[in-house]
């Protein structure tokens, strides 16, 4: 009965220990998913807002050109 509780309070003991997380940079050893690269790094779309690909400040100064026009309700009623 004693070995039964020891066995018991070990199993415990151990379920509640935190395990160390840690986030590795890029491609891991059996990892399929290759991390996400940057907006600003991928090709604009065809019939899409257009930015020059890798310049981080053209992409930003689209996104605002498209919050001001796009997402005012003052300016879709004049479209």
């Amino acid at each position: 009965m004693r070995r039964l509780l020891l066995v018991a309070a070990a199993f415990c003991v151990a379920g509640c220990m935190e395990v160390e997380q840690t986030s590795g940079s890029g491609k891991m050893p059996g990892q399929t998913v290759k991390r996400d690269t940057s907006p600003w790094d991928n090709e604009p779309l065809a019939l899409g807002p257009k930015w020059s690909k890798g310049d981080r400040n053209s992409w930003e100064e689209q996104i605002k050109r498209r919050q001001l026009n796009s997402q005012h309700e003052f300016m879709r009623g004049k479209q």
